[in-house]
């Protein structure tokens, strides 16, 4: 038998987050976050905000715009909010858990609804829904499966959105640690990896910061916020438990220049340089020259306290995780090329790959690409914790589900990262599958865009009976787990 190049302890798994895939909004305590506002949309429509202005009228607008100063989150008893019971782990975590144990998972990653622990996102604590994730590592942890929590993953209690517009104020990072604080102490001995704020490149707007506003000036404020905040939950971390392994998240969507022109591979090294920014701070622990340049150029001024910038060098992470999906194309005249879908953006097509059904580039190899870049420039530890193909699944007359579409994604994709490991000798430490049960999208809020092993029964306008059952990808990956990637 082949032996395999992954390490014996590599953490197998999938990937949730709580928005997506908990429910239960107001269940157990738990208080309205800004992705509750938050209606359903589509590939073709936009997904909006529900709020009330100031002068109490009721308003939409889609989730990166900017809303109006005093404007206020708001529940439209008319609109559907997939967030409101996504897929229901909140009640099904036990037969979900034990799917993932029959799949042979090593690793579960899922998220903390800080409006669940938090009501308000201030210190008051909600002992009922502390208690909730205690029984849901318990459970973990009783099939042999290792908890990776992403402390923050595109939602703020919305009482800090719409009273302290969100990550724009300063006193949010002291809720933010008062947050972590609590759960680094209840579950020390429960919980070792963790990541601070998912996919930290793309918090951009009040549906994932709170922020009224979102031009430079607001997002790179509040990203300073975010960068200390991490750097300071590292720090309160390491001081708890010095066995934690705390990481960061970024989107990692590597741009390839449209042709050997230099004006484009230019271009190619600015957008990569904006998703890298977000990395180099927080491995490296400084801003980079570029980015600084940038700023004097564009006029935005980073406020800073004494000490920012020793918090942000000394609280630099253990780890990248990172998500990835697609690779996009740079081009120097933007306006002569054809656009296709992506994650959280449009993205320029690559004459030499295919598009899923949403338009995102499928890129094996850009998987490897994407390792090779980062284990170069950073040399820490790496670790997939998205990766997915989102498809439309039937069911057979049979009950079946044959997604062998979706085989055929991951085959590659691991392919790519044992190329990773054994030819470029990058250490990788897990991959979890993006939605590795059927989720509500964050991109569109549809049900239809299935990444799952395990599909539920749910569509895009909430009707359902939310029954689990095995796709024809569970089966594989069961076997893949079992033989520590090496396919038959």
């Amino acid at each position: 038998m082949n032996k395999s190049v992954f390490p014996e302890n590599f953490l197998w798994g999938g990937a949730t987050a709580a928005n997506q895939y908990e429910g239960g909004y107001l269940s157990g305590g738990k208080e309205l976050s800004t992705l509750d506002a938050i209606t359903g949309g589509s590939h073709t429509s936009p997904r909006m905000i529900t709020y009330k202005t100031k002068e109490g009228k009721i308003e939409t607008c889609t989730r990166d715009a900017t809303l109006p100063e005093g404007a206020v989150g708001y529940i439209d008893p008319e609109q559907y909010y997939p967030s409101h019971v996504a897929t229901d782990f909140y009640h099904h975590y036990k037969e979900d858990i034990a799917l993932f144990a029959e799949m042979g998972f090593k690793c579960f990653r899922l998220s903390i609804a800080w409006a669940r622990i938090c009501p308000k996102g201030t210190t008051e604590i909600n002992e009922e829904g502390l208690a909730f994730y205690d029984k849901v590592f318990d459970e973990l942890l009783r099939y042999g499966i290792e908890p990776i929590v992403t402390i923050n993953h595109f939602d703020i209690p919305m009482y800090l959105a719409d009273e302290l517009d969100g990550w724009s104020s300063r006193k949010v990072i002291d809720y933010f640690l008062f947050f972590c604080e609590t759960l680094f102490k209840r579950y020390k001995d429960k919980v070792k990896y963790w990541m601070t704020f998912n996919e930290i490149n793309f918090l951009r707007s009040w549906t994932q910061i709170g922020i009224h506003q979102n031009d430079k000036q607001a997002k790179y404020q509040a990203a300073h916020h975010l960068f200390v905040a991490s750097a300071e939950a590292v720090k309160l971390g390491h001081e708890i438990n010095p066995d934690f392994q705390i990481g960061m998240m970024v989107a990692y969507i590597p741009s390839y220049p449209l042709s050997c022109n230099p004006e484009d591979v230019m271009e190619a090294i600015r957008f990569n340089r904006e998703q890298e920014f977000y990395i180099d701070v927080q491995v490296k622990g400084y801003y980079p020259a570029h980015k600084l340049k940038e700023f004097e150029r564009e006029n935005v001024v980073i406020k800073k306290e004494a000490g920012d910038d020793e918090i942000i060098q000394a609280g630099t992470v253990d780890y990248i995780g990172f998500s990835y999906y697609m690779s996009t194309v740079s081009a120097s005249n933007p306006d002569e090329v054809k656009y296709v879908g992506g994650n959280q953006m449009p993205a320029v097509k690559n004459p030499y790959l295919q598009e899923s059904a949403w338009g995102w580039a499928v890129d094996p190899l850009g998987l490897r690409i994407s390792l090779c870049k980062l284990y170069d420039r950073y040399n820490v530890p790496l670790f997939v914790v998205e990766n997915g193909f989102g498809a439309v699944d039937k069911i057979e007359v049979d009950g079946t589900i044959q997604d062998d579409y979706r085989i055929d994604y991951f085959s590659k994709h691991i392919a790519a990262m044992k190329d990773a490991i054994e030819l470029d000798g990058v250490d990788l430490i897990g991959y979890t599958p993006w939605g590795c049960i059927d989720v509500v999208s964050s991109g569109t809020g549809e049900m239809k865009k299935r990444y799952g092993f395990i599909y539920v029964d749910m569509d895009d306008q909430g009707n359902g009976t939310l029954a689990r059952s095995r796709k024809e990808s569970f089966y594989w990956y069961k076997k893949l787990i079992a033989a520590n990637g090496i396919e038959e």
